[in-house]
């Protein structure tokens, strides 16, 4: 073959891939939007980190044995809008419920002020009031020990202080022995 020819095939071939990656490309429609800029993509660690530009998101994207799987990292600022938005439902909830407590307060009879016309009955300061009980209502009563328990509990701390007095001369005799 000629060089010419071979030559002129080349540029033939070359034409008509350039046609058809443009029919190609006029066929498909819209190009992908990773391709549009949307979305930037950044290495990190063993995967990488995307970017979607219009929305501001963030992904984690990672190849597993499956194939590659984008995950949404935890937006920091979302988390934090909404703490802010519970936050100011509180203060809304505290402010009805503050307003409604002085509106309930007001709405009592006023209590005595200024000076009063009678005197005030004198009572002991020291001396403790006793409980008053409405009729029908029970008295509590705390039953005193009986004087078998009495004899049990004084039988008890009789014994228990012979045993700490037979301690305190084995002791003394021990510390006097070895001086």
């Amino acid at each position: 073959m000629s060089r010419a020819k071979s030559s002129s095939k080349l540029a033939g071939v070359t034409v008509l891939a350039v046609c058809l990656a443009g029919a190609g490309q006029a066929l498909a429609g819209p190009m992908p939007e990773t391709e549009n800029g949307r979305y930037a993509l950044s290495p990190a660690g063993d995967g990488v980190l995307r970017l979607d530009t219009r929305t501001g998101a963030v992904s984690t994207c990672n190849n597993s044995g499956a194939g590659w799987a984008c995950y949404a990292v935890p937006d920091e600022r979302a988390a934090m809008d909404a703490e802010i938005g519970r936050q100011q439902a509180d203060i809304v909830r505290l402010q009805a419920e503050n307003e409604r407590l002085k509106a309930d307060l007001a709405s009592r009879e006023p209590t005595a002020q200024g000076k009063i016309e009678e005197p005030l009955p004198k009572s002991d300061s020291l001396k403790k009031s006793e409980p008053k009980v409405a009729e029908g209502e029970r008295k509590i009563e705390i039953p005193l020990p009986s004087d078998r328990d009495m004899d049990r509990m004084m039988s008890f701390l009789e014994r228990a202080w012979q045993r700490l007095i037979e301690m305190a001369n084995r002791l003394q005799r021990d510390a006097s022995g070895k001086i």
